[in-house]
């Protein structure tokens, strides 16, 4: 616990220093996969990567390096590697809508063991530390208790990167759930299904920074995961990695089931 402390500490410190001073401040450019970042993407990123190896010394992966600089720290790295992303729902950010976060992972032998993520609008620190359960500022995760039948269940739902044209379509109009949510933030997702306050989540490819926090808070939380492509989630392709997860195992059950059968 001492290190997620000063992890805790370090993500708040940095998200009102680089961050929250840039928020509807500072223009957008374009990467060459489409995506947007900002100039406090880059400030943020290289606050966390100066900071973090102080703690554990490890080496920081972010989003805004090159796919070769990622793939040479993950390939080196496997005994511990700090994973960011400095600011995940860069869309949000430059829209000003305020629903985005700092992520920040440590990951050893692809697993993750430390996850916090860090809404700097709302405030609200979501953080886990393997085998210690998940916590949001401080209250143990989820913070609803009761499960709802899955034809009242709220999904978190990304159909842009599902590579089965029948499992969209069958989401759009013959999903099980009471009703989808898709708000721009993959680490936040994470969160608001460890908190109860989506109750299934499905996704057709996230990025390493996508999942490293957020899938241990989740799995903290008491949450259920696999992937499209195997039941066991943290085996699957790293950096493009689909999620099928529920907060409760009977939702689990239905919800993996009626997935695998609609792909």
């Amino acid at each position: 616990m001492p290190v997620l402390d000063e992890v805790i500490r370090v993500v708040r410190d940095v998200a009102h220093s680089e961050v929250m001073p840039r928020f509807l401040r500072v223009g957008s450019s374009r990467k060459d996969d489409g995506s947007l970042f900002t100039e406090a993407d880059l400030a943020c990123q290289q606050a966390l990567a100066e900071l973090l190896p102080k703690l554990l010394a490890h080496p920081v992966l972010g989003e805004e390096m090159t796919e070769a600089e990622q793939t040479a720290l993950w390939q080196a790295h496997r005994d511990g590697l700090w994973v960011v992303d400095p600011i995940d729902g860069t869309t949000n950010f430059v829209n000003g809508l305020p629903y985005f976060a700092i992520s920040v992972a440590l990951m050893v032998d692809g697993v993750s063991q430390i996850g916090v993520i860090y809404n700097p609008v709302s405030k609200e620190m979501f953080y886990a530390e393997r085998g210690c359960g998940a916590y949001l500022n401080g209250t143990p995760l989820p913070l609803k208790k009761t499960v709802n039948p899955i034809g009242d269940a709220i999904a978190g739902v990304e159909v842009k990167y599902l590579r089965s044209g029948k499992l969209a379509s069958r989401l759009a109009s013959l999903a099980p759930c009471g009703s989808q949510r898709n708000m721009g933030s993959s680490t936040l997702d994470w969160c608001y299904l460890a908190a109860g306050r989506y109750d299934l989540y499905l996704h057709g490819g996230q990025r390493l920074w996508d999942y490293a926090a957020g899938a241990l808070i989740l799995e903290e939380a008491g949450g259920r995961l696999a992937t499209l492509n195997t039941d066991y989630y943290w085996s699957d392709t790293v950096w493009k990695r689909s999620v099928i997860a529920a907060l409760h195992p009977e939702l689990f059950a239905q919800w993996h089931r009626w997935v695998r059968m609609n792909q």
